[in-house]
């Protein structure tokens, strides 16, 4: 395919389109790797969603206001403030800003250091082995011996709730509001709306999460998590509706958004912001990989092998376009697999467990199956719960609602899974995550000796339950 007025050319060993967390890690890796590698992507910013409008500010976010709340409690530990503390959301804002500029910054200049060639556009391909990057409104051919497709995702719009960036919002405007709403309704019980949702409770605002499931978090927990996770919701006074879905919303000074539940009946909620959390899609209808002989599924989704090959053998796919979960760090390390596998290095993506970590309230993690996967795949299944309110770390943290549950298989006393609800959860799996890719054994970690006193104990206490040897929990002898 020729395409006319062609201003600029370029050629490359290795090109990769998109800079989110997939593709920047992959670019200095084949870098590294002695490949001569052109990175392009829309944004002037490099690290994609996750550090520019996705993992990182939210985090600050929530950060900022788990603090603001510890200080309305301080005065339990002794703590007295005087006067009343107070949000400064520009300042806040700023922030936070400050922090997405300082790695996006980084990145940048990781790939500088690193050699890699980095050009902003929009890429689609015109062949097999040559994309087309508008720029400015100015096409630059790019040519390619191997390629990496990594444009991440983008948020779902409901087609009768489409965003307007004022009223209807999506994460990515929810992380840069300058006042803290008076109402926000939030659509969708996922982990980005109940950890946005939670965090403007936080900061003020009256908070009302609507879920079609008949439960948060797509009813993916323990129960024993599920019912920690809805209790905490009450006590922060979050509104949840649970088996409803939004029919439309109107906005104005206090707009209105109907919701309906599942015998039809309809309620009106106020809001001065919607904030839309529904998923996201893949960002592959605009690549044109018909012209290399490829096609998304009906998701958006590509397929690929264990080496992250797609149908063609010179094109590769990482991230969130090719398969759940859509987590950055399942990205990291399709990346390097990518990478090494172009340059002729044996690797492949072979992980037992990618662990999750949402950052609600409580803090959740989880690595490995649950107990009822496990039970439902024909385990001999014993379980481990140690509650955090026998923890003397998270007593001493004012933290003592949570838990740690480890899923065991009986008959091998192979570990399944470990679930985490609580202060520093994201921390201490990964712990569980390493003992499930080793493949251990249960005693594996009740032997190991943990330090005293911190919430990793947590997890040794669980194992002992599981073992029947906790000494500071009630346990079943074995």
């Amino acid at each position: 395919m020729v395409v006319g007025n062609l201003n600029a050319s370029e050629g490359c060993d290795a090109l990769v389109i998109g800079a989110g967390p997939g593709g920047y890690v992959c670019a200095i890796r084949l870098a590294q790797l002695g490949k001569d590698v052109i990175l392009v992507d829309a944004r002037a910013s490099l690290g994609g969603v996750c550090l520019n409008e996705g993992c990182i500010p939210s985090k600050a976010l929530i950060h900022a206001a788990e603090t603001f709340e510890h200080l309305q409690h301080a005065d339990s530990m002794g703590i007295v403030l005087e006067g009343t503390a107070r949000i400064d959301m520009p300042k806040l804002k700023s922030w936070k800003d400050s922090v997405v500029k300082r790695l996006t910054g980084g990145v940048a200049t990781m790939e500088k250091m690193n050699g890699v060639r980095v050009m902003q556009g929009t890429a689609r391909f015109l062949g097999p082995n040559q994309v087309e990057l508008m720029q400015d409104g100015r096409p630059i051919m790019i040519d390619f011996e191997q390629a990496v497709i990594a444009t991440g995702t983008t948020a779902i719009e409901l087609p009768f709730m489409p965003f307007d960036g004022e009223f209807v919002i999506g994460s990515r405007e929810a992380l840069d509001l300058e006042e803290v709403p008076e109402k926000l309704v939030v659509i969708g019980g996922g982990y980005i709306g109940l950890e946005l949702g939670t965090a403007y409770k936080k900061l003020g605002a009256d908070v009302t999460v609507v879920e079609m499931m008949d439960q948060l978090l797509g009813g993916s927990l323990e129960p024993e998590i599920n019912s920690l996770l809805n209790k905490r919701c009450k006590q922060l006074g979050i509104q949840v509706l649970l088996q409803h879905k939004a029919i439309s919303a109107k906005p104005g000074k206090l707009g209105e958004v109907v919701v309906e539940d599942k015998d039809g009946k309809q309620k009106t909620l106020p809001a001065n912001k919607v904030l839309v959390a529904v998923g996201r899609r893949p960002n592959t209808s605009k690549l044109d990989l018909a012209t290399v002989g490829l096609q998304a599924d009906a998701q958006g989704f590509i397929q690929v092998d264990i080496e992250r090959r797609t149908a063609v053998p010179h094109i590769f796919a990482i991230g969130d376009i090719t398969e759940q979960p859509m987590l950055a760090h399942k990205a990291y390390r399709e990346a390097k697999v990518a990478a090494e596998v172009i340059a002729g290095h044996p690797a492949a993506y072979d992980v037992r467990v990618v662990p999750a970590v949402m950052f609600t309230d409580p803090e959740i993690a989880s690595a490995g199956m649950t107990e009822a996967q496990a039970r439902e795949a024909g385990y001999n299944v014993q379980i481990g719960v140690f509650p955090l309110k026998a923890s003397g770390r998270a007593m001493t943290l004012g933290a003592p609602e949570g838990l740690t549950k480890v899923v065991v298989d009986m008959d091998s006393q192979r570990l399944l899974g470990v679930h985490i609800a609580g202060p520093q959860a994201g921390e201490l799996i990964g712990e569980g995550t390493l003992a499930l890719e080793l493949d251990a054994f249960i005693d594996d970690i009740g032997h190991t000796i943990h330090a005293h006193p911190t919430l990793s104990e947590a997890v040794l206490e669980a194992a002992e339950i599981a073992l029947g040897t906790c000494a500071h929990f009630a346990s079943p002898k074995r």
